[in-house]
């Protein structure tokens, strides 16, 4: 099953529970929270803080994506937050294993990033290790940019490496997800779309929302 989750970098900020409300009422799965440093990513984003308050008031699985040097250093702050889903990038951490389990031990779902230009080779040493593959299709940092496809063909090498090594995890695929671009995505394994700017922009958030599942399953 194809699962939605709304990015709330694109949401308004000066109603943040409402925009929470809104995506959750629409049919998303999962919230998506890009926590950015200032360092790894140009902009400066989320702390645990926010985090914890959106888990208080939503009934939805928080999906923490941190786009954040030494993300160690965090991990157990965002899982005593609330965090469902951590994931770390791979450029960001010199001890990519110990990083995923780290986020286990903390008893949540791990997951790795590769930026747009990273190839995916690196998760053959850690295949078991994570739960979750989140494939960037833009440059992390800001929202609404279009999709890079190049990037999106990583989507079925990652597909293929997994089904080959008879190992079990979600594809996430982050950046420039809309009505158009899903279908292609889904058919490269995507099983997790991230909608950030095209969800939020919609004038019927569960319109949109109910298209992108519908796209997504015709797709598989």
């Amino acid at each position: 099953m194809i699962k939605v989750a709304a990015s709330i970098l694109s949401a308004d900020f000066l109603k943040l529970g409402a925009e929470i409300d809104r995506a959750a009422d629409a049919g998303a799965d999962w919230l998506h929270f890009d926590v950015m440093d200032g360092m790894f990513v140009p902009n400066i984003s989320f702390g645990p803080a926010v985090l914890q308050a959106a888990v208080r008031a939503n009934r939805l699985p928080c999906d923490v994506h941190l786009m954040i040097e030494s993300p160690e250093r965090y991990i157990e702050s965002f899982a005593k937050a609330g965090a469902r889903v951590i994931t770390v990038h791979a450029e960001a951490t010199h001890h990519l294993h110990r990083a995923l389990h780290q986020v286990r031990d903390c008893g949540c779902l791990a997951g790795v990033s590769l930026n747009p230009a990273t190839p995916p080779d690196c998760l053959r040493y850690v295949l078991g290790d994570f739960d979750l593959a989140l494939v960037m299709t833009v440059n992390p940092g800001f929202g609404g940019q279009k999709l890079i496809p190049a990037a999106m063909n990583k989507v079925g090498e990652i597909h293929r490496m997994l089904s080959e090594a008879g190992v079990s995890a979600e594809i996430e695929v982050d950046g420039g997800v809309d009505l158009t671009t899903a279908p292609k995505i889904v058919r490269q394994g995507a099983t997790v779309l991230v909608a950030g700017s095209a969800m939020f922009g919609s004038p019927d958030i569960a319109a949109f929302v109910d298209g992108l599942k519908k796209l997504g399953r015709a797709a598989v």
